[in-house]
Formats: structure tokens, sequence, C-alpha cells
């Protein structure tokens, strides 16, 4: 791998108060940040509140950004955007990927045009959602995706707003999509909920070529992997390489692969899946921005095949 001359790493964390995954941002941040240190290189932590805070004198001296943003602006491309027009190289995808990866809808027929599979779903528009759906129309979203339905804003990560529902009633859809919608003002996804295991694959680029690193599959102790599930300690069981057969894995990870790539990523990402009972595995989305939080698990991945944190970070700062 290439190495950079300078040393000076500005690590990007933080987002808007507001947001959900702030917190979840700066853990990451500190983790990268010691993670660079550890390495050698002279990093430092640069909260990021607002686009506007990240002015051309905000990054003086720094060689290289590392972001370790989540969600909305910082993922999203706008940050990204700035970047290149200030000159400043950085880690992870350009604008154009960030973009695409954020939008769960847009991502998604790329994916199927792929041959990716994809669960079945529907887009609703922002512009009716402050309208509770009849019994009518909900009728006919349970007639196309089924009983058990997945209620997600069209952008966002960290599971924020999302919520699985068994034998959907139009109350309890009523709410999901109300939920949806206002954490973050936007398009709502209805999917068809997959019923089997949680699997997701780190990706990352050696010599720019990307590949997968070992499948992991996820188990929370108690519902799903929702947001407390993600970032409290010993709430979930990681299983790291997952118990699949030789097939399987390769399959998920050749999609995760094809999903880096036709999204046109850069660096390193992780798509996450839904394993059906008939070994189908279904993409649900692809992070540009993975967490690197001490319970995340592109980490996880990586230790799987002796890559330290350190190590790791080192690499994808050099790719």
């Amino acid at each position: 791998m290439m190495k950079i001359n300078n040393k000076n790493i500005a690590v990007l964390c933080g987002g808007d108060e507001n947001n959900q995954e702030r917190a979840v941002s700066l853990r990451s941040g500190a983790a990268v940040c010691d993670a660079l240190i550890e390495a050698g290189f002279n990093a430092k932590i640069i909260d990021l509140k607002n686009l506007d805070e990240l002015e051309s004198e905000t990054l003086t001296g720094f060689d290289k950004a590392f972001i370790a943003m989540h969600g909305e602006w910082g993922e999203g491309g706008e940050l990204q955007a700035k970047l290149d027009a200030m000159g400043v190289p950085y880690t992870g995808s350009e604008p154009k990927s960030s973009a695409l990866a954020m939008d769960k809808w847009a991502s998604r027929e790329l994916f199927k045009q792929a041959g990716i599979k994809i669960p079945k779903g529907l887009l609703l528009s922002a512009k009716v959602i402050d309208l509770n759906f009849s019994a009518e129309d909900f009728n006919l979203i349970r007639a196309e995706l089924g009983a058990d339905l997945v209620v997600k804003p069209r952008a966002g990560g960290s599971t924020v707003g999302t919520t699985i529902i068994n034998n959907a009633s139009l109350e309890s859809f009523n709410k999901a999509v109300r939920l949806a919608y206002e954490s973050y003002l936007g398009d709502v996804l209805i999917e068809e909920y997959i019923a089997g295991r949680e699997l997701t694959v780190g990706v990352w680029e050696v010599d720019n070529k990307a590949q997968a690193l070992p499948v992991i599959e996820i188990k929370p102790k108690a519902g799903y992997y929702d947001y407390e599930n993600k970032y409290t300690a010993g709430a979930t069981e990681y299983i790291v390489p997952a118990e699949l057969d030789d097939d399987t894995a390769l399959k998920v990870a050749e999609a995760a692969v094809k999903a880096h790539e036709v999204l046109g990523c850069k660096d390193y990402s992780r798509a996450d899946f839904r394993l059906a009972n008939d070994n189908q595995a279904y993409i649900l989305e692809v992070n540009t921005a993975p967490g690197m939080t001490a319970t995340s698990l592109v980490p996880k991945a990586a230790r799987a095949v002796g890559v330290s944190m350190s190590e790791f970070v080192n690499a994808i700062l050099n790719i």
C-alpha cells in the first residue's frame, strides 16, 4: 500500500446536536483517533456540530481527514463535497457514492439492476405521511408486502426511526410510519420482513481491489438489532465468522463486494443482509462510513483475520 508522507490527520466526527447518531460518531472518532496515534500518526479529533463550522482554517496543517461521521450531511455526501471543494483529501467514499448509499430507495434499485436480491418494498412520499393511512390503503400494502413489515426512513442510519412489525395492524403501521417520518422529516420506506438471520459484511480495498472481510452473524439477546442493541455492550452476540456453509458465505461476501462496486464506494464499506430460511441472502443497505466503536462490526471482522484496529485505520488512511 502506498504511504502518505505527512502524518497530521484530522478525525472528523460529531454531527448536529439533535442527531441521534452524534453520540456514536463521537465514540467512533475517539476510537479512530486512538488507533491512529497507536499507528504513529499525529491525530486530532475535530467535532463538527454543523457543516458551516468546517472552513479551510479548520484543517490548516492537516494532511488528510479521516471521516468518522454517521448519518445526515456527514455521511450522505455533503461533507465529502465540501472537502473536495477545499482540496482536502479524505477517507471513504466520494459525494455521489455517499449520497447513493444513504438513499436506501435509490441504492435498492441499483442493487436490483445488478442482480443482488432485495426485499420487496414501497416508498411513501413525505408529502402524504402526515395523514393517517386508511384501512383500504393499508390492506393494499399488506397484500403487496405481507403481514410482517419493516418501516424505516429512506435516509439515515443506526436503525433510528426503524420499526419491525409482526402481523401489522393499521394502528401499528401508522405509528411506525409517523416515527420513521419524524426521525428525518423525509420519505419512508416500507419493506417486507425477511424471516431468518441477520448478517453483515465489511468490505475494504487492498491495492485498490475490494475484498470482503469475514461474514458476521448478529444475534440480539432480546428484540431486534435496534439502536440500543447496537451500542449497548453485551446486548448482542456477534459470531465471527458466521456459521455458514462455504457456498452461502461466499455468495454473501460476493454480494457485499458487488454492492460496494455498484455504488462506486471507496476505501471501505459495510453491507447488511437478511439470510432467509431458504438460504437466500437479501441486501438491506450499504454503509459508507460504518461505525468504528468498540462494539462496531467492521473492526470485529478485521480482528477475526488478524488485523488490529490500528492496522486497519492505517490501511484505510493509506489506500
